[in-house]
């Protein structure tokens, strides 16, 4: 065959291949976005240098930050069954993260780091002053973190099913940057990201992975997930670049030995693996309580969330009086 030829089908198939990604990119991202599940209107801003950050403000009382798990599925909604109870006797304050729900999503590398800043910065200029924590899952690194390098920020500290010390130890690899830089690429990174945030994956993991009971997984919550991962043309595609390529992990256990906070960790009695993460966490800090939940696994706060709800109130209202006996003296 003429090498001309050859070159011009290999130009029409590229042009070809790359219109029709581009294609199912535009599409997933409007069949994914056009409800507005998450109500975008309905956030506050706060302005940070990296990007604008949405977050809720609800109630009055000491202040309390509710974290969602970090990953491109997840957002502020992740507490919609328990923040109106807290509010009653709390400041509540629920964020989303840099690059999930409904903040921005620059282009830039995400690292444990950025979002420590994030949350120190979060704290000291939005809530001002000393706030509890309930952090779910792979964000607690970022919670333990901040109080490391800062202990006026956060006092008492609730984890759900914090990720294992192990995992987090784990650095980017030699290949890493490699596949870092091509899924940042445009369009073919853009069409492999959404592929591999599928609606039908979503409803896996929640039904494999998220939730004991498959029928207690809601429609609105997946369809939630699946709005968070493919807001602002599925820039969170950088977030989850950098999520599972190991950017975001950090070795914590050096920091572990400095904390000076009460340390709750909730988990699902029924995934092994919460057990065993928990267990870590002990073994680095034994004041550490841990309590489970069972007939829950990844999500207790969503699947069981009135008796999570239960085994929070009585440390909410406990510290809660602490704080008004302090304010009396």
């Amino acid at each position: 065959m003429d090498k001309n030829k050859l070159l011009k089908r290999i130009a029409v198939f590229t042009g070809v291949s790359l219109t029709a990604m581009h294609v199912f990119n535009r599409i997933s991202t409007y069949i994914a976005t056009a409800d507005n599940l998450l109500g975008a209107d309905d956030y506050n801003v706060y302005d940070w240098k990296y990007g604008k950050i949405s977050y809720k403000k609800k109630g009055a009382g000491t202040p309390l930050l509710l974290i969602h798990n970090f990953n491109v599925f997840s957002s502020s909604h992740e507490w919609n069954k328990i923040i109106d109870h807290f509010s009653a006797t709390n400041t509540v304050y629920s964020i989303d993260l840099l690059g999930c729900g409904c903040s921005e999503r620059p282009i830039l590398t995400y690292t444990n780091f950025l979002y420590v800043q994030l949350l120190t910065d979060f704290i000291k200029n939005v809530i001002g002053e000393k706030t509890d924590v309930i952090v779910s899952r792979d964000s607690s690194p970022f919670v333990l973190m901040t109080c490391a390098n800062d202990d006026t920020l956060i006092d008492r500290i609730i984890m759900i099913n914090p990720q294992s010390l192990v995992s987090l130890a784990k650095v980017p690899s030699k290949q890493s940057k490699l596949l870092k830089n091509i899924l940042y690429m445009p369009v073919i990174g853009t069409f492999i990201y959404n592929i591999k945030t599928r609606k039908s994956i979503i409803y896996e993991r929640f039904t494999s992975a998220y939730f004991y009971n498959q029928n207690k997984v809601n429609e609105k919550d997946i369809l939630g997930c699946f709005e968070s991962s493919h807001r602002n043309k599925s820039h969170s595609k950088y977030v989850y670049a950098c999520q599972k390529l190991g950017y975001t992990n950090a070795n914590i256990s050096f920091c572990l030995g400095k904390l000076k906070n009460k340390i709750t960790i909730i988990i699902g009695n029924d995934n092994p693996e919460n057990i065993l993460s928990a267990n870590q966490y002990q073994n680095q800090i034994p004041e550490i309580e841990i309590i489970g939940i069972d007939h829950a696994k990844m999500l207790p706060h969503v699947e069981k969330s009135d008796e999570f709800i239960e085994i929070v109130k009585p440390v909410s209202y406990t510290h809660l009086r602490a704080h008004e006996t302090c304010a009396d003296l």
